[in-house]
């Protein structure tokens, strides 16, 4: 049995898995200057990236996501990178999968364009289509076990990226958005909504960043109301972020995060983590009380 088919034995036998924290921030954290993206670590700083992955392993991590939310070439080149999506994410998914070994599942992130589709904007489906797929190609080959698409607030977008990954890989795909307007994406897009178009199309579906993670156990409802027996993903934020000075801080302690992780399993999550904020020690947290 391969990992992939070890992951959806366990899920849909109704474990609950705990995924990692905080990418971003945490190389913020540790020295990544503000304004560029955590991908140009991958072949800058290679092994920060897969120390952090050994750390959110170390505090019980049973799944790690690559280094990839901004893997496209649409993101990419904002790092003069647009001609290395191959290489940045054929690394990215060798170097999570170092950290995590054999019993830890690899997700391959990838996450928005950061344009607007047509006809509002400039991207056309079938250009992010080819994006993803140059993503998810490489992704595969570097050994992930599934792929993730989150962050996403559009459903045309959305249904580009799992056209583009199912043109090139068989691996499973969940998706996620990220509703932080009044219960609405930023597209407005409702939980029921992207269950009920996305639930037919992929493997697993939820939510991820947002704002207070309170919001969640309603958000998981909504979309187990639309697409009973799904596979549920919920990673919040450590709370709304704010600022102390010039440095951005999250509010919710690893106790509370312990506590949300126990309130989302009742909600139905299969797999629970945490977005922006969210440390080691907050995962950590949260295994003790899943495990209880």
């Amino acid at each position: 049995m391969t990992r992939t088919d070890r992951l959806l034995s366990r899920l849909r036998a109704g474990e609950v898995l705990l995924a990692d924290g905080a990418t971003g921030t945490m190389l913020q954290s540790q020295g990544l200057d503000d304004g560029r993206l955590p991908e140009s670590w991958i072949l800058e700083q290679p092994d920060r990236v897969v120390a952090l992955h050994q750390s959110y392993v170390a505090a019980g991590s049973s799944m790690v996501l690559t280094c990839t939310l901004g893997g496209t070439r649409f993101r990419l080149g904002h790092e003069g990178l647009e001609g290395r999506v191959a290489d940045v994410n054929r690394r990215a998914a060798e170097l999570a999968r170092q950290a995590a070994g054999d019993d830890v599942f690899v997700a391959g992130d990838m996450g928005p364009t950061g344009q607007i589709l047509a006809p509002y904007g400039p991207l056309t489906a079938a250009e992010a289509a080819d994006g993803y797929a140059e993503q998810a190609a490489a992704l595969a080959e570097g050994g992930v076990d599934f792929l993730l698409v989150e962050t996403l607030s559009d459903l045309g977008e959305a249904r580009a990226a799992v056209e583009g990954a199912r043109r090139v890989t068989d691996l499973p795909i969940l998706v996620t958005f990220s509703f932080d307007t009044h219960g609405r994406t930023m597209m407005g897009v409702r939980p029921a909504q992207a269950a009920r178009e996305m639930a037919p199309l992929v493997e697993g579906l939820g939510a991820n960043c947002g704002r207070e993670p309170s919001e969640y156990p309603g958000i998981l409802a909504a979309m187990a109301a639309e697409a009973p027996g799904a596979i549920l993903w919920a990673k919040p934020n450590a709370g709304l972020p704010r600022l102390d000075g010039d440095v951005v801080v999250y509010d919710a302690s690893p106790a509370a995060m312990a506590e949300v992780a126990v309130l989302l399993r009742q909600a139905g999550a299969s797999v629970i983590g945490g977005c922006c904020g969210t440390t080691p020690a907050h995962i950590a947290a949260m295994a003790r009380a899943l495990a209880n």
